[in-house]
């Protein structure tokens, strides 16, 4: 069988994640680091491995990301978000177990602007009636 390359994106906030996805041992390297080195928080690494181990495809594949953009949160869910693609377009019957979580659907809440004549987004400035 020919060693098949899928690259899909994945978005959350102003984060942008770029995933390559290959067969191989199971490493997984972000911005060419390893996940450990950029993502130190152990919480962070457990949501990014969450559709691997729902998949049941842990170990089976190498995945490099390069992310770009946001905070760390905002990456580590753009990277989820864009591995949970990559394992999709590998095999469509993994659809159900990733939608029913879901993965696929990309989280479109981003932060409210400010508006001018205000003091924020939402909030205002007192108001003094005398």
């Amino acid at each position: 069988m020919v060693n098949q390359l899928y690259l899909t994106t994945g978005k959350r906030k102003c984060a942008i994640a770029r995933a390559k996805l290959d067969t191989g041992s199971g490493e997984i390297k972000i911005n060419m680091m390893p996940m450990e080195t950029y993502f130190p928080s152990e919480n962070l690494r457990m949501l990014i491995k969450n559709p691997l181990e729902l998949t049941g495809t842990t170990g089976k594949y190498d995945i490099s990301v390069n992310v770009q953009g946001g905070g760390v949160r905002g990456q580590a869910e753009a990277v989820r978000h864009s591995i949970a693609k990559a394992l999709l377009a590998v095999n469509p019957t993994l659809r159900i177990t990733l939608k029913k979580e879901g993965l696929l659907t990309r989280d479109s809440r981003v932060k409210e602007r400010k508006k001018y004549g205000q003091k924020g987004a939402r909030k205002r400035f007192q108001y003094s009636k005398r």
